[in-house]
């Protein structure tokens, strides 16, 4: 295509484009205004409140009706229910009455005639969308329509643990509150609160003959009260059916049992249905006043029948599907679980939580959504227990008798962070019994973590003497090596100065490693502790001295900036315990012979200290305290064994032992061989090198 054809064409375009625009029809104001009008009287027709009511209830009495008696069209079908008395007549018009605010509407006067209305424009239009939102609950819940929207009533009772208010409208549980137990982040405190309608839901689900699921929580239920701790409430149908939820409180325990009971519910749900849900929507309040460590410490856990129990990551958003027989699951705060415990098992579960860091009331939001098995024709559904309380050790493990004498473990006492293997034995067998019984008769805990920090360090003893005495062999040797290093410096003698440093130790019967051991057996008892003292819901609110919590952070000021991994909170206990720290660290650093040769190291050993400071500023008080009382205790035995243990007959007994005839054996020998063995290839390669070089 050459220029003159494509500059043709163009002006083509150009001719064409304008004769259309010259020639469009006009359009006047009063056809601009005919045509909005028609199609707005087309859209109100189409969206007519009358057309959507009478196309709704046309399908649904087509869809759930039954032939009318008489009729030998068969055409005719009406649905006739405690909510309905609806008639789809030959000529397909409606006839009946429908329910709506707690009376019976007469279907002619809101789709027949409007002149022979018995209402008004305005209050048919009205009463007609009244009975459309009426009709959309009813097409929602089919049978169990008539339960929604109705008024209720609640009902508080208590059993001395816990105050727990029961609301008909929902048929659950709408607030538990704990007034043994306050919260820390209310000024003033209040009692805390396990459960709020307004914050947490739960509900059964069951699925209609449309397969529709229908949720208990937006049912309203008949309450009776049949017991001071028990009440009832239930669903009933003109039929006959009936679906009732029994709560009963379990005296002087954190339990609320739920147990199900049911009559001719075949009538309302399929037969075929073999299932039911429970769905669990819950925001966890904040109780505590250290956020971050509350955090850390609220998570989802759950237990398979026959396993040890699991939890979700409590560090950040996250979700599991859960498949096989499920025992329990449990909605964990720090010091506080809400527990859903079925007699049987759940089916399946979908759990997952969320972080709410920008939310200064609420930790985490959890849901829940289960199965379990259930059948419309069983006279005795299955059964449900909650636990609101503490994660106090002895309660939950007392929980066992309380819930399922007759099954296998809960073990329920696994959502308290104990660690894991040794440290949580160490935990349940000896520090949680001791801590108990010091508490049984002593209600200061700062004087009860000083009396345990004494008793474990009683055990210790042993071995923190063993330690010391080491410790003075290898002082009372520090000149021998001294002039062994003197002798054989430099990088190329090494091997030479090891071995005669390993030939000293042999005669004097000491050990480098002799030390090592006792420390060892102490570590697993240190980090028991750090895993107890943060858990221990004992602490939570005791004060000590300037701590106001010994579970949370004793700040005693904040500064106007923040440190970073430090924080803008500064805690006292955490600060004495680093300066005793650092004390501790000069103490054994001189007890350690060779240190002046090792400057580095020097070093890094004040840094941990530092580094403590740290990683502890924000963790409880109680826990500081305790490391603070057992260094100090550690140092003070360091003085006193000094003093005690007299270093001149150390060296005599050394030199004694240096004279016996010592058989190499253990550890000392094997290091000697591997040397021996080390030192030989050594000449060789050195042999090898020197040929090389000829």
């Amino acid at each position: 295509m050459d220029k003159n054809t494509l500059t043709g064409l163009l002006l083509m375009g150009l001719v064409l484009f304008g004769f259309m625009y010259c020639n469009k029809p006009e359009r006047t104001p009063e056809t601009a205004t005919t045509q909005t009008e028609t199609t707005v009287q087309a859209q109100a027709i189409k969206e007519s409140p009358e057309k959507k009511l009478i196309n709704n209830l046309t399908g649904y009495v087509n869809a759930y009706g039954t032939p009318v008696p008489g009729d030998t069209t068969g055409k005719a079908v009406s649905v006739s229910t405690a909510e309905m008395n609806v008639t789809l007549n030959v000529d397909s018009t409606l006839t009946g009455t429908i329910k709506t605010n707690g009376q019976d509407i007469d279907l002619k006067d809101i789709t027949g005639d409007p002149a022979s209305s018995q209402y008004d424009p305005d209050r048919r239009r009205q009463v007609v969308n009244a009975v459309n939102k009426r009709l959309d609950v009813i097409m929602e819940y089919q049978e169990f329509a008539q339960f929604v929207g109705r008024p209720g009533k609640t009902v508080t009772l208590t059993n001395g643990k816990m105050n727990v208010t029961f609301d008909a409208a929902g048929g659950m549980i709408k607030r538990v509150v704990l007034p043994g137990y306050k919260t820390e982040v209310t000024d003033p405190a209040t009692d805390v609160e396990m459960f709020n309608a307004s914050s947490a839901a739960y509900a059964f689900t069951f699925k209609t003959v449309n397969q529709q699921k229908v949720q208990t929580n937006a049912l309203t239920f008949d309450l009776d009260s049949l017991a001071p701790n028990k009440i009832r409430m239930s669903l009933n149908w003109e039929n006959g059916a009936q679906f009732a939820m029994i709560y009963t409180l379990v005296p002087d325990e954190y339990v609320v049992k739920l147990d199900i009971e049911q009559k001719d519910m075949d009538k309302v749900l399929p037969t075929t249905v073999s299932d039911a849900g429970f769905d669990w929507i819950y925001r966890m309040k904040r109780n505590e006043k250290g956020r971050t460590f509350e955090e850390r410490n609220s998570a989802i856990y759950y237990k398979y029948v026959d396993e040890t129990p699991e939890d979700l990551n409590a560090l950040a958003d996250d979700s599991e599907d859960l498949q096989g027989q499920i025992r329990w699951i449990a909605f964990k705060n720090q010091f506080f679980s809400s527990i859903i415990i079925p007699r049987t098992t759940f089916s399946t579960a979908e759990v997952a939580s969320w972080n709410l860091k920008d939310n200064d009331s609420y930790v985490k939001r959890m849901d829940t959504h289960a199965t379990f098995r259930y059948k419309p024709t069983d006279a005795k559904g299955p059964g449900f227990d909650f636990y609101f309380g503490p994660n106090d050790y002895s309660t939950l493990s007392h929980l066992d008798d309380v819930i399922a004498p007759d099954q296998d473990g809960l073990e329920l006492t696994r959502i308290i962070p104990l660690g894991w293997g040794i440290f949580r034995w160490i935990n349940t067998l000896i520090i949680i019994p001791v801590f108990n019984f010091l508490g049984s008769f002593i209600t200061n805990y700062g004087i009860i973590i000083l009396l345990l920090t004494i008793f474990i360090k009683i055990i210790l003893f042993p071995f923190t003497y063993k330690s010391y005495m080491s410790q003075a062999k290898m002082r009372v040797l520090a000149p021998e090596i001294k002039e062994i290093n003197e002798k054989y410096p430099g990088q190329e003698n090494a091997m030479k100065r090891q071995q005669e440093t390993m030939k000293l130790y042999s005669r004097a019967g000491a050990s480098p490693f002799s030390g090592c051991l006792p420390m060892l057996l102490q570590m697993p008892v240190l980090i028991a502790m750090f895993s107890f003292f943060p858990s221990a819901i004992e602490l939570r609110g005791q004060s000590f001295l300037w701590a106001h919590d010994l579970s949370a952070p004793d700040v005693i000021f904040t500064l106007p900036f923040s440190i970073p991994f430090y924080g803008d909170k500064v805690s006292l206990f955490c600060l004495l315990m680093t300066v005793v720290n650092i004390v501790y660290t000069r103490i054994n650093m001189q007890n350690q012979p060779g240190n002046a040769s090792m400057p580095g190291m020097k070093w890094m050993m004040y840094l941990m200290p530092v580094m403590f400071l740290f990683f502890f500023n924000d963790y409880a008080s109680g826990l500081s305290y305790y490391y603070f009382l057992s260094l100090l205790i550690t140092i003070i035995q360091t003085y006193i064994f000094r003093r005690v243990i007299d270093e001149k007959k150390v060296r005599a007994e050394m030199e004694a032992n240096a004279k016996k005839p010592r058989k190499k054996k253990g550890f000392m020998a094997r290091l000697e061989a591997a040397q021996k063995k080390q030192e030989a290839m050594m000449r060789e390669q050195a042999k090898q090198n020197a040929r090389r070089r000829r």
